[in-house]
């Protein structure tokens, strides 16, 4: 099983959260997803103005093995339309 670090754009601060919410190893945050992911975190961390838009590039490029600001356009438009849905459900 990998550390959650292995991957890019995972740090020591965003592994300690994930662990937070049950994702401990990079296959399980393989495995669930960055929506997902995030929605947990999401969940966990609601006031956290610092779980943003760039915290869910950041997972998925994890996924990817991408670093975050190189995603192609269509995966971050695809990311912030995501973003919006929760808006729209409540979910700051």
């Amino acid at each position: 099983m990998a550390e959650l670090t292995s991957l890019k754009n995972i740090g020591k601060a965003m592994e300690e959260k994930l662990r937070s919410v049950d994702i401990t190893t990079a296959e399980e945050l393989k495995a669930i997803g960055s929506k997902r992911a995030y929605s947990k975190l999401k969940n966990k961390y609601p006031s956290d103005k610092a779980m943003s838009l760039v915290h869910l590039y950041a997972l998925e490029g994890a996924i990817t093995n991408t670093e975050f600001n190189q995603l192609p356009e269509h995966v971050k438009e695809s990311l912030k339309h995501y973003i919006e849905s929760l808006k729209i459900f409540g979910v700051r």
